[in-house]
Protein backbone atom coordinates (compact mmCIF):
# COMPACT_ATOMS: atom_id res chain seq x y z
CA UNK A 1 0.00 0.00 0.00
CA UNK A 2 1.35 3.43 -0.91
CA UNK A 3 2.72 5.49 1.97
CA UNK A 4 3.84 9.10 2.28
CA UNK A 5 6.11 9.99 5.20
CA UNK A 6 7.10 13.51 6.24
CA UNK A 7 10.27 14.51 8.07
CA UNK A 8 12.27 17.63 8.96
CA UNK A 9 9.86 19.45 11.25
CA UNK A 10 10.56 20.80 14.71
CA UNK A 11 10.95 23.96 16.76
CA UNK A 12 12.52 27.07 15.25
CA UNK A 13 12.75 30.74 16.26
CA UNK A 14 11.07 33.47 14.20
CA UNK A 15 13.20 34.29 11.17
CA UNK A 16 14.67 30.80 11.05
CA UNK A 17 14.40 28.12 8.37
CA UNK A 18 13.30 24.50 8.05
CA UNK A 19 13.36 22.00 5.19
CA UNK A 20 10.56 19.43 5.12
CA UNK A 21 10.87 16.17 3.18
CA UNK A 22 8.26 13.71 1.91
CA UNK A 23 9.12 10.18 0.77
CA UNK A 24 6.75 8.01 -1.31
CA UNK A 25 6.93 4.21 -1.06
CA UNK A 26 4.84 1.08 -1.54
CA UNK A 27 3.52 1.71 -5.07
CA UNK A 28 4.68 0.77 -8.55
CA UNK A 29 3.06 4.00 -9.75
CA UNK A 30 4.45 7.49 -9.27
CA UNK A 31 2.40 10.55 -8.30
CA UNK A 32 1.14 12.86 -11.00
CA UNK A 33 1.28 15.76 -8.56
CA UNK A 34 2.50 16.24 -5.01
CA UNK A 35 1.94 19.01 -2.52
CA UNK A 36 1.98 20.40 0.99
CA UNK A 37 -0.90 21.48 3.22
CA UNK A 38 -0.85 22.78 6.77
CA UNK A 39 -3.28 23.09 9.66
CA UNK A 40 -2.80 25.62 12.46
CA UNK A 41 -4.38 25.02 15.89
CA UNK A 42 -8.13 25.58 15.67
CA UNK A 43 -7.95 26.43 11.97
CA UNK A 44 -8.98 24.83 8.69
CA UNK A 45 -6.40 22.93 6.69
CA UNK A 46 -4.96 25.16 3.95
CA UNK A 47 -2.99 24.58 0.77
CA UNK A 48 0.67 25.64 0.81
CA UNK A 49 2.21 24.45 -2.47
CA UNK A 50 2.06 21.81 -5.22
CA UNK A 51 4.46 20.48 -7.82
CA UNK A 52 3.90 18.54 -11.05
CA UNK A 53 5.98 15.71 -12.48
CA UNK A 54 7.57 18.14 -14.94
CA UNK A 55 8.76 20.28 -12.02
CA UNK A 56 6.26 23.12 -12.36
CA UNK A 57 5.50 24.61 -8.91
CA UNK A 58 2.34 26.33 -7.71
CA UNK A 59 1.88 28.23 -4.44
CA UNK A 60 -1.06 29.16 -2.26
CA UNK A 61 -1.40 32.21 -0.03
CA UNK A 62 -0.10 30.18 2.90
CA UNK A 63 3.37 30.10 1.31
CA UNK A 64 3.62 33.86 1.85
CA UNK A 65 6.36 34.23 -0.75
CA UNK A 66 8.83 32.61 1.66
CA UNK A 67 8.55 28.90 0.77
CA UNK A 68 9.93 26.85 -2.13
CA UNK A 69 8.69 23.41 -3.23
CA UNK A 70 10.92 20.98 -5.12
CA UNK A 71 11.29 17.30 -6.02
CA UNK A 72 13.74 14.75 -7.33
CA UNK A 73 13.59 13.26 -10.82
CA UNK A 74 11.84 10.08 -9.62
CA UNK A 75 8.85 11.97 -8.17
CA UNK A 76 9.34 9.85 -5.04
CA UNK A 77 10.97 12.59 -2.95
CA UNK A 78 9.49 16.04 -2.43
CA UNK A 79 10.65 18.99 -0.33
CA UNK A 80 9.47 22.25 1.14
CA UNK A 81 12.11 24.85 1.99
CA UNK A 82 10.68 27.34 4.49
CA UNK A 83 12.60 30.57 5.13
CA UNK A 84 11.98 33.58 7.37
CA UNK A 85 9.48 31.62 9.42
CA UNK A 86 6.85 33.45 11.45
CA UNK A 87 4.76 32.35 14.46
CA UNK A 88 1.70 32.14 12.21
CA UNK A 89 3.47 29.38 10.24
CA UNK A 90 3.05 27.10 13.26
CA UNK A 91 0.97 24.00 12.57
CA UNK A 92 0.94 20.43 11.32
CA UNK A 93 2.26 20.11 7.78
CA UNK A 94 0.92 17.33 5.56
CA UNK A 95 2.40 15.79 2.42
CA UNK A 96 -0.02 14.65 -0.29
CA UNK A 97 0.21 13.01 -3.70
CA UNK A 98 -2.21 12.08 -6.47
CA UNK A 99 -1.74 8.50 -7.69
CA UNK A 100 -4.07 6.85 -10.21
CA UNK A 101 -6.65 9.55 -9.61
CA UNK A 102 -6.63 9.23 -5.81
CA UNK A 103 -5.22 11.54 -3.17
CA UNK A 104 -2.89 9.96 -0.62
CA UNK A 105 -1.89 11.76 2.59
CA UNK A 106 0.91 11.49 5.09
CA UNK A 107 0.28 11.59 8.83
CA UNK A 108 1.65 15.12 9.17
CA UNK A 109 4.60 16.67 10.99
CA UNK A 110 4.67 19.46 13.57
CA UNK A 111 6.31 22.82 12.84
CA UNK A 112 6.50 25.27 15.73
CA UNK A 113 7.81 28.82 15.32
CA UNK A 114 8.32 30.45 18.70
CA UNK A 115 10.77 32.54 20.72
Amino acid sequence: QVQLVESGGGLVQPGGSLRLSCIVSGSIYTPVTMGWYRQAPGQEREWVASIYSNGTPKYGDAAGGRFTISKDVTMKRMYLQMNNLKPEDTGVYYCTGTIRGHSVWGQGIQVTVSS
